[in-house]
């Protein structure tokens, strides 16, 4: 091959690997774009050695002939100085720190591996059935009572039954005789121990269950059956069918101390606050009244805070909120059916639900925002709500007639129904708290029998 057609190759050669300056542009930009960029730690660098490894270090690679003995020795030892076997100009002196996750696995997984938590089982049947003959089947009246001691009161005829739920075991308090029965109202004291009766007769007896034997009677106050109670400490409130309502002292020998006058026929329900300064009454003249401590007077009757005329039917069925003190929850009777939710503060009623059958009793779950409401004709059930929404939960049946009265156990899981079918029932409606759960077995609950008995 002559030296033309070399020349003509290579000239060839150079235009076909020439690219256009367009493509070589996009080329380069795209190659900047694709690469990170790169923020050094200048405090891990050695600015001296990069200095002399960009000026004269790269001269006398460069051109090693021109290198004179004096300068190769001074850069021997410059080497040795700034340790010029090091391969790179730009490196870390220390490790780079180890990246934290932002995500760590602990993080990440536990949601995976914890359970969701399930949905509560509702037993739609009673855990235990007992039989309760010649329970007067009286809306008005107030037979049932479960006291801090766990134990449990109820009212048949003439006749106060004790049931000890840490046992099952059974006692016989008094019997009536039938001049001033039958029974009309049970309430236990605080401190579970002593026991207040009140009568047909329109007395009040006041009972020390542990020694079974009667403290006391109080009279005088009212002039017709005493039908519902509620104790405030010391002060034991006595409603009656004269639709007057007594604060009475139980220390005092004149234990008459207030007196509420504002209901029309017979008080049927009373309940105080968890904090003892208001008091809720409902009677059978369709009123609910809210009365304050305070404002009580032993000289003359007690002006009412709130007179609320909502309800068409008598009003029984009270209970207060045990999560906002200032939430009222009142059911009416057969031809009201509902049950309303008041703001104490302001008499407002901020909810109302028809329940489509007559209220008789309601609590609160003490462990859940749950309501549970007792009914009479159609069904006679117990419905259990979930509050503020007040969507059903569940429908507990199996009583044959209304269910008048309803009580709960102290550890708030356990309530016991009674019903003119004159049957005694107990639910586990409101299960076991979180904090009872893990139990130790050395302290078994006290309803754990009840949970095998079907």
């Amino acid at each position: 091959m002559d030296a033309g057609s070399v020349n003509s190759s290579s000239s060839i050669l150079k235009v076909q690997s020439r690219r256009p300056l367009q493509e070589q542009f996009l080329h380069k930009k795209n190659s900047r774009e694709n690469l990170d960029r790169f923020i050094p730690n200048r405090s891990a660098m050695d600015f001296d050695y990069a200095h002399y490894m960009l000026t004269e270090g790269r001269k006398g690679m460069e051109n090693p002939v021109s290198s004179s003995p004096s300068r190769e020795a001074y850069r021997k030892q410059l080497a040795e100085t700034f340790n010029m076997n090091r391969s790179r100009i730009l490196a870390f002196k220390n490790k780079p720190p180890t990246p934290v996750d932002p995500f760590p696995h602990e993080m990440t997984s536990a949601p995976q591996d914890k359970p969701a938590k399930s949905r509560r089982h509702i037993p739609q049947s009673s855990e235990r059935t007992l039989d309760a003959p010649d329970i007067v089947d009286d809306y008005y009246l107030n037979l049932l009572d479960w006291g801090s001691a766990n134990v449990l009161a109820i009212a048949l005829g003439n006749t106060v039954y004790l049931w000890d739920a840490t046992n099952g075991s059974t006692s016989e308090l008094v019997t009536i005789d039938d001049e001033n029965g039958p029974v009309t109202s049970v309430s236990w004291a605080p401190d579970g121990r002593h026991i207040a009766i009140g009568l047909n007769n329109s007395d009040v007896q006041l009972w020390d269950s542990t020694a079974n034997r009667q403290l006391r009677t109080l009279r005088g106050g009212h002039r017709r059956r005493v039908g519902s109670l509620a104790w405030n400490n010391h002060i034991l409130t006595t409603g009656g069918m004269d639709g007057w309502i007594i604060n009475n002292d139980v220390r005092v020998r004149s234990h008459i101390v207030e007196i509420y006058r504002g209901h029309e026929q017979e008080v049927c329900g009373l309940k105080w606050s968890a904090s003892g300064q208001q008091l809720a009454s409902g009677g059978n003249d369709n009123l609910l009244h809210i009365w304050e401590r305070s404002m009580a007077s032993s000289n003359s009757a007690t002006q009412w805070l709130h007179r609320l005329e909502d309800h068409t039917s008598a009003v029984k069925a009270l209970a207060w909120c045990p999560f906002q003190s200032n939430l009222l929850v009142s059911g009416g009777g057969g031809g009201d059916r509902c049950i309303k939710f008041w703001n104490t503060h302001t008499g407002a009623c901020v909810n109302s639900v028809d329940t489509g059958s007559q209220v008789c009793a309601l609590l609160w779950n003490k462990n859940e925002r749950e309501l549970l409401s007792s009914h009479g004709f159609t069904q006679n059930q117990l419905t259990l709500w979930k509050y503020p929404s007040m969507v059903k939960m569940a429908e507990l049946t199996g009583h044959t007639s209304r269910v008048l009265f309803m009580a709960q156990s102290p550890d708030g899981c356990t309530v016991a129904s009674a019903a003119g079918d004159e049957t005694l029932r107990f639910w586990n409606v409101f299960g076991v708290p979180e904090v009872v759960k893990p139990a130790s077995k050395a302290k078994p609950e006290p309803f754990a029998h009840l949970n095998r008995i079907r």
